[in-house]
């Protein structure tokens, strides 16, 4: 596993990638890490795409990663996966849930969905790992755990130990919440092991 490394966070507003990012970057920091995150909200309110830049590693002294330097894209949705592909490079992996989440365009009939979204990313070599976040999240008992998902399928590919992670969502996560999202955590790094 790399000690140092550029995550880029990728979806749509409403899809958790905020606190996806945030429980990323403290687990990297109780890991010992420097940690350094900057987000991109955009048209999150209705639905727009939303953006989280996450580096890690002995000394980071920016948050921003340049195009072709992300080392895992971790995808809420799949056309969000392909979006950003200038910021990914041979080597990359993309982390992406399988949901689909229909542009506006889309979803008034103007546009279609373009069918093998992820033919673009496979096809230019880059590492592919799907997770169906959303029904792992169901299965847990909570549809809004998908993050929580998404995170457990990328915590396998980072070097800090899976209770750090714990400790993390319990200190971030309300109480209320704490339990389903820790399942939803475990079901994710199953889905991606």
């Amino acid at each position: 596993m790399r000690t140092t490394g550029n995550i880029l966070f990728s979806g749509v507003g409403g899809q958790g990638i905020l606190l996806a990012s945030e429980i990323t970057a403290y687990s990297l920091l109780a890991a010992g890490f420097d940690a350094k995150k900057s987000e991109v909200h955009g048209m999150a309110q209705r639905g727009g795409s939303v953006t989280a830049q996450l580096r890690y590693g002995d000394r980071v002294y920016s948050p921003l990663i340049e195009p072709g330097r992300a080392d895992i894209q971790v995808a809420f949705e799949m056309m969000e996966a392909v979006r950003y592909l200038p910021y990914l490079h041979k080597d990359s992996k993309v982390i992406v849930n399988t949901q689909r989440i229909l542009p506006p365009s889309v979803a008034t009939g103007k546009t279609a969905y373009p069918e093998e979204v992820l033919d673009k990313l496979t096809g230019q070599g880059i590492e592919v790992v799907c997770v169906d976040a959303f029904e792992l999240a169901r299965k847990v008992g909570e549809v809004r755990t998908a993050n929580m998902v998404m995170v457990g399928a990328l915590s396998v590919f980072l070097p800090i130990d899976p209770a750090v992670y714990e400790q993390v969502i319990g200190a971030r996560v309300p109480a209320k919440f704490r339990e389903v999202n820790l399942l939803a955590f475990a079901e994710g790094r199953k889905a991606s092991s």
